[in-house]
């Protein structure tokens, strides 16, 4: 399996990745014709340290919510088993974006926690 991801998107949550660091950001991925093309931050959240805090009612029904997208301020790209619970909650892909967020520090995962390789397309 491998999601794909637009080069513009996946440049901007890299930096995204580093503008909060220490703590971590967290949002939904929007995909169109099955390449992932928009993030959606998520709304009056609380990024912490250690973890990412919301109130899910704020979310905008959108079909095209597809994946979900966080970073970890460790060098740690695993999910964690509070990242597993929540990728059981929302489905789709999950990507997480681990220190130092280089592109090489990225990792894509199923819901249940297999890793899927990640495709930039331009």
């Amino acid at each position: 399996m491998r999601v794909k991801i637009r080069r513009e998107l996946f440049e901007y949550l890299l930096q995204l990745a580093r503008d909060f660091y220490p703590n971590e950001f967290g949002g939904f991925l929007r995909e169109i014709n099955g390449i992932f093309e928009e993030v959606l931050i998520i709304p009056k959240g609380h990024f912490g340290k250690r973890s990412i805090f919301f109130d899910p009612w704020l979310l905008p029904h959108d079909e095209n919510i597809k994946g979900t997208v966080h970073s970890h301020p460790t060098p740690y790209g695993r999910p964690s088993k509070a990242d597993l619970h929540f990728f059981s909650k929302f489905g789709g892909i999950h990507i997480i974006i681990a220190y130092p967020f280089e592109k090489w520090s990225v990792k894509a995962y199923t819901s249940d926690g297999k890793e899927v390789k990640i495709e930039i397309v331009d």
